[in-house]
């Protein structure tokens, strides 16, 4: 388990100023932890994801948080919220027409501090 100063220490490589704006605010909240971890680790191991496998994973009203980036194959039919780093255009038009939310990490961290009903798709 990466401790916090050792995610601080893998932020100094990365070069997208958004993505360590991301791994602050999740290294600042304990329940976001788990996500900075994932983060500060190498791209490889952030999750892109279809909307299809989204589908697969999810149940009627859960909050969803991917570790990457939601892309647009496949289709969703139930109404989720989506919190994630980053969203394909066709991905985001796709989640609005099932009637989802979509949501960037920073934004949810400001409005859930606490993490409460997410469930972290690895």
């Amino acid at each position: 388990m990466k401790s916090k100063t050792l995610i601080g220490k893998q932020v100094t490589r990365k070069g997208n100023p958004e993505l360590i704006e991301t791994i602050l605010a999740t290294k600042k909240k304990n329940a976001w932890l788990e996500v900075a971890r994932i983060l500060s680790g190498p791209r490889r191991s952030h999750m892109n994801i279809n909307l299809e496998d989204i589908n697969k994973k999810t149940k009627e009203g859960e909050m969803v948080v991917i570790s990457g980036k939601v892309l647009s194959q496949g289709e969703v039919d139930k109404k989720i919220k989506v919190i994630a780093l980053g969203f394909s255009e066709s991905a985001k038009e796709k989640l609005k027409k099932s009637d989802c939310k979509i949501s960037s990490i920073i934004d949810e961290i400001k409005s859930n501090p606490d993490a409460k009903g997410l469930k972290i798709l690895k």
